[in-house]
């Protein structure tokens, strides 16, 4: 049976980590102080030692829990240091740490370990070096103080380094995590952006070549007009039939009608994939050349939605039986799907128009999720012969 949290499924990978480590922050801080607290009001036994551990340490855990969180806040940007938070947890530290002294000598130890994890956990995720010096100072004299035992100052200073060890570390993964999916957004970002260039690129190469023949052409046709010679008319004609030809190749390229190779197509997805972060597996073995460019089109569509659209960690790109499946494992988040059985879209951009050019062919796309996977499938019949058809 498979047990997820509240709100959980919906979250993102870096958003799952950050709420892993921001509610484990939490639950280890009372961990510490419930027992710790409980530990010293039993010892004590008469009720006001009693009352004054429980509510101290009560006042203690949510000060702390408050500076704690406004710890957690400067991650992963440097800002300004939260004074008014750390002085309230200081001085509220100093108060309890005089009150310690009014407590039995056998519930003394217990209140000195609420107030340094207290301290240390609530202060100890600062970037301050000064303030972690200072936790590190002030430990062993938390637990000194009042039981005058070296032995437990020792143990002080242990707990002490390892409670904001702990902080620090946990906080410095969060930040990591966070700083890494930042740097696989502005790959992604790069990823459409080197996807527009090569875009732009052939527009270059169609239409440059084309418009520089019509300008030539125009201009032989304009001189020859001014000398009244009667081959103008068949320049002029000339002039129409190239830049109908610019047509007919700028509409080919908008509607992804270009050759394409398609190991060239694969490497280069595997290629981009894998500079995302995400693992590539492709086994295209024994697909028919004559489906090679159009399944290198909807491999280059596929592969642009899941850099964009989704969190995938796996993509895999297989072919067996007359079918092409692309897969991932991060389902995507929004529009770009074809008219699948389900999908209920009608026509666009993207795999939907791949859908509507590929039927006249004798093959179907489909794209949806199944199960935790997002699938993009293309199957053809044997009929099916593309290359006539284009």
């Amino acid at each position: 049976m498979r047990i997820t949290l509240p709100g959980w499924t919906g979250r993102s990978q870096v958003e799952r980590v950050e709420l892993y480590i921001r509610v484990s922050l939490y639950a280890i801080l009372w961990l510490i102080l419930v027992p710790a607290a409980l530990g010293g009001a039993v010892i004590a036994e008469r009720p006001l030692p009693v009352v004054g551990l429980v509510l101290g340490g009560l006042v203690l855990g949510v000060t702390s829990t408050m500076a704690l969180r406004r710890a957690m806040a400067l991650y992963p940007d440097d800002r300004p240091l939260p004074v008014p938070s750390l002085l309230a947890l200081v001085a509220l530290s100093l108060v309890a740490e005089g009150l310690i002294f009014l407590l039995p000598e056998d519930a003394q130890f217990s209140a000195s370990l609420v107030v340094l994890a207290s301290l240390t956990w609530g202060a100890g995720g600062l970037r301050d070096r000064r303030v972690q010096w200072g936790l590190y100072v002030v430990s062993p004299l938390i637990v000194f103080a009042p039981t005058g035992i070296l032995g437990l100052a020792a143990y002080g200073l242990a707990m002490g380094l390892f409670l904001v060890f702990t902080v620090q570390s946990s906080l410095w993964l969060l930040d990591v995590v966070t700083q890494l999916d930042r740097a696989r957004s502005a790959q992604s970002s790069l990823a459409v952006a080197e996807e527009r260039l090569r875009f732009s690129r052939d527009v270059h190469d169609v239409l440059g070549r084309r418009l520089s023949t019509i300008a030539v052409q125009a201009e032989l046709a304009a001189k020859l007009t001014e000398r009244g010679d009667v081959r103008a008319v068949d320049q002029i004609l000339e002039v129409r039939e190239t830049a109908h030809v610019a047509l007919r190749e700028a509409r080919e390229l908008a509607r992804g009608y270009r050759p394409l190779d398609l190991d060239a197509e694969v490497r280069g997805a595997v290629s981009l994939l894998r500079s995302a972060g995400i693992a590539t597996t492709a086994e295209l073995d024994g697909l028919p050349e004559e489906w090679h460019e159009p399944v290198a089109r909807v491999i280059r569509e596929a592969v642009t939605n899941v850099i964009r659209h989704s969190d995938a960690s796996h993509v895999r790109l297989s072919y067996a039986d007359r079918e092409v499946v692309i897969s991932n494992d991060g389902l995507a988040r929004s529009a770009g799907t074809p008219r699948g059985p389900d999908s209920g879209l009608g026509s666009g951009t993207g795999l939907a128009t791949l859908t509507d050019h590929l039927a006249p062919l004798g093959a179907e796309v489909t794209a949806a999720p199944t199960g935790e996977e997002f699938v993009v499938r293309v199957r053809w019949d044997d009929a099916a012969a593309p290359a006539e058809e284009r």
